[in-house]
C-alpha cells in the first residue's frame, strides 16, 4: 500500500532484474489449491504486490509482510503494553545522559546462511544500512558510532540524546542481517536483488515468482533460536488476490487462511460465518489524501482548500462502518503529537466561491487527476464520494486506480498527479516519520508526493528528534504547530481517516493479533493451528 525507496536503480528496471533473476516456480491461478494443501502451510492473502525491495537496508514497502518472518531487529514493539520487549537482544541500558547505549545479545543465534550472530556482524549489518542511507536509514541519524566490545555487546555512541530501545524495534531499517552472505568478493547488492536473504528469523525464502498470484513461499528455518514445537506452521504462502470478494471466497472454501482487507460488508458477514474468526485492532495507519502543491492547478492553495471542503470525512467514516475512526490531524491518537484537533467539515459553497476566486467556473472548466490503490474498496469509496461531490461544483475528477509500484513512479518520475491517495503508518512508535518522510522538502520527491517545499516546516520537522528525548511537551506542542501549518494554512494534504484493522481468518488458526506497530504483519511463529 505504501513505499519503497530503490536506489540508484529505478524501480521499473530493478523489478525487471528481479523477475528474470528471482528462483522459484512460477504458480498460477490454475494452481488454486496448492496454498492449503498441507495442514502446516499458512497461507496469506493481500491485494497487493509483496516485496518491492529484497535489500534489508533499503527495504520499506509491502514487503513487511514477509520480512517480520525472515529478518529480526535488537528489540521488538509491543503495541498492546507500550513497551519494547527482547527481541535479539536480550537486555539493555542508557547512560544518564542517553548519549550511550550498551546491548547484550542472544548467544545462540544463527543467520539462515549458517553464520553465528555476534556484536561484529549485528555492528556490520547496521553500519551498512546507516551507509546505504535509503529507506528508513534515517532513523539512526542520532548515531555517531557502533561498537561491539565483545562477542555479545553492542554499543552505540550517539550525537545527541535518542531513544535507541524504541529505533531498534523499528519495522524498517533495524534488521540484522548477515553481510557475508554473498560469499568472499561477491556483489551483496546484486545477491539481494535476486531473491536472496540473509536472515536470523523463523522462516527463510523458499520460492519467489515475481508479479504471480503466488509469489511468495517461505519455510520454517530448522535452527531458529526460538525453537519449534507441534502445531506451529512450517511453510508460509503470500497470495496476491485484488478483489476482496474474491478473498473472501477463497476464505469461505478453505483455501487460504488469513484475509488482509475486508471491506466493511463483507467484515459483517465474516464475523458471523461459520468456520471464521475475526480481529479489530485500532492503529496508527491512515490514510492520506496529498495535494499537489507545486504544479498544476492544485498549485493554488485556493483550488485545495476548496478539494478539502468538498471532501466529506465524516460521511466517509460513517460509510467505513468501523473500518475507520475520525482523524485529528496527521498523527494518530496513542502517538505523542495526536489531538491537534483538526478536522474539516464539508462545505460546498464555500468550496465554489474558492474555486471562483481561483478562476474557475462558468467558461473555465476544471479537471484535476488522482491516483489511488487497485484493489482497495475503501478508497474506492472515497473517490467515489469525492468525484461526486466535485461534479456538484462543475470539477470532473480523473481518478486511475494502479498497482503501489505504478502510482509511485508516476507520481516521482511521470506526469504528477494533482491528488496522491496513500497509506501512512510509522516507522517505528514515533509520529516523526510522517513529517521527515512525507512533508519534508527534498530536491527528487520520494514520499513528499504533495511536492511541498515550506522552509518553516522543514525547520521544525528538524527539531522534533532532539525534542521528542529531551522535551516532550515542547515535542507535543512542535506536532501541533506542524499539523496546523500542513494541513491547514498550506492545504498540502487531508487526512481522511484511521484505520480499524478489520481482519478475517480460518478459526483454527489459535494465536493471532494485530500489533499496529508492525502494520499488516502476521507473525506467523506464534500462531498454532
Amino acid at each position: 500500500m505504501r513505499r519503497s525507496i530503490l536506489t540508484a536503480t529505478g524501480a521499473v528496471a530493478v523489478l525487471a532484474l528481479v523477475a528474470a533473476c528471482g528462483g522459484g516456480q512460477t504458480r498460477g491461478t490454475g494452481d488454486s489449491t496448492a496454498a492449503s494443501s498441507s495442514d502446516d502451510t499458512f497461507t496469506f492473502v493481500t491485494n497487493t504486490e509483496i516485496v518491492t525491495e529484497w535489500d534489508p537496508a533499503l527495504s520499506y514497502s509491502n514487503e513487511i509482510r514477509a520480512m517480520e518472518n525472515v529478518y529480526e531487529s535488537l528489540t521488538w514493539y509491543d503495541a498492546a503494553t507500550e513497551t519494547v520487549e527482547p527481541r535479539l537482544a536480550t537486555d539493555w541500558e542508557s547512560s544518564e545522559d542517553g548519549l550511550t547505549w550498551t546491548f547484550t545479545l542472544r548467544d545462540d543465534v544463527t543467520f539462515h546462511t549458517g553464520r553465528a550472530l555476534d556484536a561484529t556482524a549485528a555492528k556490520e549489518a547496521l553500519d551498512r544500512t546507516i551507509a546505504k542511507a535509503g529507506g528508513a536509514a534515517y532513523i539512526w541519524d542520532a548515531v555517531d558510532s557502533i561498537e561491539a566490545t565483545d562477542a555479545t555487546t553492542l554499543v552505540f555512541h550517539l550525537s545527541y540524546a535518542a531513544p535507541v530501545d524504541l529505533i531498534a524495534s523499528s519495522a524498517y531499517a533495524a534488521y540484522v542481517y548477515d553481510t557475508e552472505a554473498a560469499g568472499d568478493g561477491g556483489d551483496l547488492d546484486a545477491w539481494f536483488a535476486e531473491g536472496n536473504e540473509a536472515g536470523t528469523g523463523p522462516y527463510a525464502v523458499e520460492e519467489w515468482a515475481s508479479g504471480q498470484e503466488y509469489e511468495l513461499t517461505l519455510g520454517a528455518y530448522d535452527g531458529y533460536w526460538g525453537g519449534w514445537e507441534d502445531g506451529q506452521y512450517t511453510t508460509v504462502e503470500y497470495r496476491v488476490t485484488p478483489q476482496t470478494t474474491t478473498a473472501w471466497q477463497l476464505l469461505q472454501n478453505g483455501e487460504v487462511d488469513f484475509v488482509e482487507t475486508l471491506n466493511p460488508e463483507i467484515f459483517d458477514q465474516a464475523e458471523s460465518t461459520d468456520g471464521v474468526a475475526t480481529s479489530e485492532t485500532g492503529s496508527f495507519q491512515n490514510l492520506l489524501a496529498l495535494y499537489n502543491t507545486a504544479d498544476g492547478p492544485m498549485a493554488d492553495v485556493r483550488v485545495r482548500r476548496a478539494v478539502q471542503l468538498a471532501t466529506d470525512t465524516a460521511g466517509l467514516v460513517d460509510a467505513l462502518n468501523g473500518s475507520g475512526v475520525a482523524a485529528q490531524g496527521i498523527v494518530p491518537d496513542g502517538l505523542l503529537g495526536s489531538g491537534a484537533g483538526i478536522s474539516t467539515e464539508q462545505d460546498l459553497d464555500a468550496a465554489r466561491d474558492l474555486l471562483a476566486e481561483a478562476g474557475y467556473g462558468d467558461g473555465n472548466p476544471l479537471t484535476l487527476t488522482m491516483t489511488y490503490a487497485q484493489g482497495d474498496d475503501n478508497q474506492q469509496l472515497y473517490v467515489t464520494l469525492l468525484t461526486s461531490a466535485l461534479a456538484e461544483l462543475g470539477v470532473t475528477l480523473d481518478a486511475q486506480p494502479l498497482q503501489w509500484n505504478a502510482q509511485w513512479d508516476q507520481a516521482r518520475t511521470g506526469d504528477r498527479q494533482d491528488v496522491f491517495v496513500m497509506y501512512w503508518y510509522p516507522d517505528y512508535a514515533d509520529a516523526y516519520s510522517w513529517f521527515v518522510n512525507v512533508f519534508r522538502s527534498s530536491d527528487e520527491p520520494y514520499f513528499n508526493l504533495s511536492y511541498l517545499a515550506d522552509p518553516e516546516v522543514d525547520a521544525l520537522i528538524d527539531e522534533l528528534p532532539a525534542l521528542t528525548a529531551t522535551d516532550t511537551d515542547a515535542a507535543q506542542a512542535a506536532y501541533e504547530q506542524l499539523q496546523q501549518r500542513i494541513e491547514v494554512e498550506d492545504a498540502a494534504a487531508s487526512t481522511l481517516w484511521v484505520d480499524t484493522y478489520q481482519r478475517a481468518f480460518r478459526d483454527d488458526v489459535q494465536g493471532y493479533t494485530d500489533n499496529p506497530a508492525y502494520p499488516n504483519v502476521v507473525f506467523v511463529h506464534e500462531l498454532s493451528r
